[in-house]
């Protein structure tokens, strides 16, 4: 059995600003996640795995990249624990380590994008996102159903007034943009 990073659960502590040994599993941060039945690891699981050490497993796990990120988890938490953001640091960790799953490199991959987007512009521009997902996604897995099916929701998209073709102008405060990337030191 490999030996605890104890470097690892520290990192995980301070990017999620919580202690992971106030946890005591009761579990109530998986019986209230809408999607913990669906994962590998549900957040109990990967509470125990970040607990004692085995951060590695935890950052492999699908489940991260599943995460709807509704807070729920640490909303129930009787001991006040930021099971959220635990996940939140475990995803940062698994991009950093480049130990992602391959199942979630599509979510992963789009999470990119926006994020590419939002630096760039300082807001998103969907078309321009999209374009960046797709033709990067493309090129890795030369999937054409997934461009034709992505392309198939564009019209439905305008038709709702959800997609924009104008360019619109970037933030005016860049720098204010540049200096959030920088303090969260975002690497893309």
């Amino acid at each position: 059995m490999e030996k605890p990073n104890q470097d690892w659960k520290a990192r995980v502590e301070e990017l999620a600003h919580t202690r992971l040994s106030d946890c005591y599993q009761c579990g109530k941060c998986t019986a209230g996640c809408p999607r913990g039945a669906f994962m590998d690891m549900p957040p109990t699981r990967l509470m125990c795995a970040a607990q004692i050490g085995e951060i590695k497993q935890a950052a492999q796990a699908d489940s991260i990249w599943r995460c709807l990120s509704c807070l729920t988890c640490s909303a129930r938490c009787p001991k006040s624990v930021n099971v959220s953001g635990v996940v939140d640091a475990l995803r940062q960790i698994s991009v950093e380590t480049n130990s992602t799953s391959p199942k979630s490199a599509k979510i992963v991959g789009f999470q990119k994008a926006f994020l590419r987007n939002v630096r760039r512009n300082g807001r998103t521009n969907e078309v321009e996102m999209a374009t960046d997902f797709e033709a990067r996604y493309f090129f890795r897995r030369f999937d054409v159903m997934n461009v034709i099916n992505t392309g198939m929701l564009g019209p439905k998209m305008l038709a709702r007034g959800k997609m924009h073709f104008a360019l619109g102008s970037p933030v005016k405060d860049k720098e204010l943009v540049k200096r959030i990337f920088a303090k969260c030191g975002v690497e893309l």
